[in-house]
Parts: structure tokens; C-alpha cells; sequence
């Protein structure tokens, strides 16, 4: 009974008789041969279609025959092409577009006469532009002139042109020709006459500037030393003397302008760095109370060494020999010596034997480890003459041994 209502019910659902038949043989007996068969289905025909028509232009008459069919894969005949539709392209499907080649609006490419900017060279100067109204367009060198012209600036609210400036140019450096050397007594000649050439309110000094080829930075090589030149600085030389007792008035005998003791060093420390003498010598019982006054003194060159012989016990020699032109030298950071020589209103002769004294006085103070083939080879480089406010003018390394060898002659006799 459970199999005959499932089966009823089924067939309510499906009501399909060749759907029925097999289940109520199944269920009923699957052994019976007197069952009927269901029928076998139907043969499957085989449909052939005509291919895609090539895409040709249609013919303009609308009575155009159709193409020739072509042979199928079946039995069938082809289908004939599809008409193309009497409707307005816009209008026209995506399906009916497949099948007409033409039916899309041809855009045909437009082109357009190209246009060209007028060169300046090509506008004209004035007047009106062909095919343009208005005011002409200028030459740009033209316009370039006019806007030049008419710039101004203002200055406190007054219009002030603008000044032209040149362009810019490299200008080449032009190198100063190296001076020639010459002797000692042409340099002492070009010197007092580039002096007289010139109005001065003073008498110039003779300077000579030497070059050393020595380090200054090592203890070993510092050039400096003292002499007393023949005839003098031309100059007045006020001498200050640090003594007591029976050497201060030895001082005093012998021409000093300042004498004095511990008042006078007072005085130097507390006169603001305001001095009135130009050298300075002292006896070395006077060295250790110098240090009060040390920073005054020291960066003036008027601190006593006994190096130089400004500290002695012979103060009248000493005070003689500052009076009578004694020059103290140094070398500088830069390896040269200055010094002044006389006036300029001293005879060649009298300058010539000053300028030997000093070399003699350089030669004398050569650093020993400093050693070379010559007495001036790679010490002295060079040598300058000049006054106070003119030209320098180098010279030979010859006429300066010949004049030093004149002086330590004239010296030793």
C-alpha cells in the first residue's frame, strides 16, 4: 500500500505518462515480460544553416538579385540574406548594423589651412595690419627702443630717467711687469729723485725692506740686531734712561731726556700708554721692576734687551750711541726686515755707506745652522729700497757685498 500511494502521489506531480509507465513497471514487477515497452525516442535530424553572407556593397537598385546559395553540410537550402531595412540609420539596431556595411554615416576627414604667426621681421613698421583692424603691430627692436626710452624711476616722488648700463664684458687681467734690479747706487739716485718729483710737508726716510729666506716661526733662525750707522738717522732721537745714583747722572752728562727711577716707571704706568722718549735703556738692576710696565713697553719695541745693548752698565756709551743713530732690526712674522736708513736730503755717498752698515749688521746676524755655498745665497732674496711715501726699487745682490765689504774696510783701518 506505501508503494501504491507513492506512486499515486507521484503521478499527481508529474503527470507525464512516459514519465509513469517505467516506474509502474519497476514497482509493479520487475520480472513480467508481458509488460509493455515504452517507445524508443525519436530520430534526432540533423539542421544545417547557411553561412554568414560576405559583407558586399548592395547594388543601388532595390531589384538587385540575391547572391548564389551556397552547398550546406545538410540537406536543407540555404536561407536567403536578410533584406536591409527601409528605416533611417539612426534607428537601426545593434542586429541590423551586423549585416549592412554601410549603414554607419561616413565621416569624411576635414582639414584646415594652417596658420603661421608673423615673424617680427615680417609685421609692419606702422600703420594698419592687413585683414586686422587697429593700430599696426612694431618691429620688436622698435618696440624694445620705445619702452627703454620711456623708463624712469622716481626719486622722492620726481620722475628720473633711468641710466643706461653697458652689458657686462670681461675685462682681462693685465699683470704689472716685474721691476728689473739695478745697482745700489742708481736705486739711492731714483730714490731722492722720485722724492724731489713729489711735495712733501716732511722729509721722507730711506727705507730698505730684506726679504730672508729663514722660518721666523723656529727659535733656531730669528734674525735681529743692533748697529750704529755712520752718519746717523737724520732724525732727533729722545732717550729715556732707567738708573740711580752716579748712573743716572752719568746719564744725564751723556744728553738723556728722561732720567728716573721707580717714579718714572709709575709715571709710564699710569700716563694711559702716553710716552715721550723713542729708545730706552736701563741698567739690570732696573730689569726685574720693568715688569710692571712690560705691556706698555713690549708691543713698542722700547723694551731694554740685553741683546740689542740697551741693558748695560756703560750708560753714557749707550746714550751716545742712541743719540748718534743707533737702529735696532727685527725680523717680522713674514720673514722680512724694515728699517730706516737716513733722510732722503743725505748725500748718495752718506746713504750708500749707511745701506753698507746695515748689511754688514744683517750678514753678522745670519742664523748659524742656516748654511749655504755663499754668504747671501739663500738668505738674502731680496732687497728694497724706497722712501716713506714712494716707489720701491730693487737691488743687486752684488752692489750690496761690494758696499758691505767697503764698510767693514773703512771699519777695521
Amino acid at each position: 500500500m506505501s508503494h501504491l500511494r507513492l506512486l499515486l502521489s507521484h503521478s499527481r506531480r508529474h503527470p507525464q505518462p512516459h514519465r509513469l509507465l517505467p516506474l509502474f513497471h519497476f514497482s509493479s514487477d520487475s520480472n513480467s515480460s508481458s509488460a509493455p515497452r515504452p517507445p524508443p525516442p525519436p530520430p534526432i535530424k540533423p539542421v544545417s544553416y547557411a553561412p554568414k553572407p560576405p559583407q558586399e556593397t548592395p547594388a543601388p537598385e532595390e531589384s538587385a538579385a540575391p547572391p548564389a546559395p551556397e552547398a550546406g553540410r545538410g540537406s536543407q537550402s540555404p536561407l536567403p540574406r536578410r533584406p536591409q531595412p527601409q528605416m533611417p540609420p539612426g534607428e537601426w539596431t545593434r542586429q541590423d548594423m551586423r549585416y549592412v556595411k554601410d549603414a554607419a554615416p561616413v565621416i569624411s576627414p576635414v582639414s584646415y589651412p594652417s596658420k603661421v604667426a608673423p615673424l617680427p621681421e615680417d609685421r609692419p613698421a606702422g600703420g594698419e595690419a592687413e585683414g586686422a583692424p587697429g593700430e599696426g603691430l612694431r618691429g620688436e627692436g622698435e618696440r624694445i627702443q620705445m619702452d627703454a626710452a620711456r623708463a624712469t624711476r622716481s626719486v622722492f616722488g620726481v620722475p628720473v630717467e633711468e641710466e643706461q648700463v653697458p652689458y657686462p664684458t670681461i675685462i682681462p687681467v693685465v699683470k704689472r711687469p716685474q721691476k728689473v734690479t739695478i745697482d745700489l747706487v742708481d736705486a739711492i739716485r731714483l730714490v731722492k729723485t722720485s722724492t724731489n718729483e713729489k711735495k712733501r710737508n716732511f722729509v721722507e726716510t730711506v727705507e730698505a725692506h730684506v726679504m730672508l729666506g729663514v722660518d721666523p716661526r723656529r727659535g733656531d733662525q730669528m734674525v735681529r740686531g743692533a748697529l750704529t750707522l755712520p752718519h746717523g738717522t737724520g732724525k732727533t732721537v729722545r732717550v729715556a734712561v732707567f738708573a740711580e745714583g752716579p748712573a743716572a747722572d752719568e746719564a744725564r752728562a751723556a744728553g738723556a731726556d728722561v732720567v728716573g727711577g721707580d717714579e718714572l716707571i709709575e709715571e709710564i704706568r699710569k700716563g694711559g700708554g702716553k710716552l715721550s722718549f723713542d729708545k730706552c735703556i736701563a741698567t739690570p738692576m732696573f730689569m726685574p721692576r720693568l715688569s710692571k710696565v712690560a705691556r706698555i713697553l713690549g708691543p713698542r719695541g722700547l723694551m731694554p734687551n740685553p741683546k740689542l745693548g740697551s741693558v748695560t752698565n756703560d750708560v753714557s756709551g749707550a746714550v751716545k750711541a742712541a743719540k748718534s743713530g743707533r737702529v735696532d732690526f727685527k725680523i717680522d712674522k713674514t720673514a722680512i726686515v724694515h728699517v730706516g736708513l737716513g733722510k732722503v736730503n743725505f748725500s748718495e755717498e752718506s746713504l750708500r755707506e749707511n745701506v753698507g752698515a746695515f748689511v754688514h749688521a744683517l750678514l753678522l746676524a745670519k742664523p748659524v745652522g742656516l748654511k749655504k755655498t755663499s754668504k747671501y745665497v739663500g738668505y738674502v732674496k731680496k732687497f728694497t729700497l724706497s722712501s716713506t711715501m714712494g716707489p720701491g726699487f730693487p737691488v743687486t745682490i752684488p752692489s750690496l757685498s761690494v758696499a758691505a765689504d767697503h764698510y767693514n774696510k773703512v771699519q777695521v783701518s
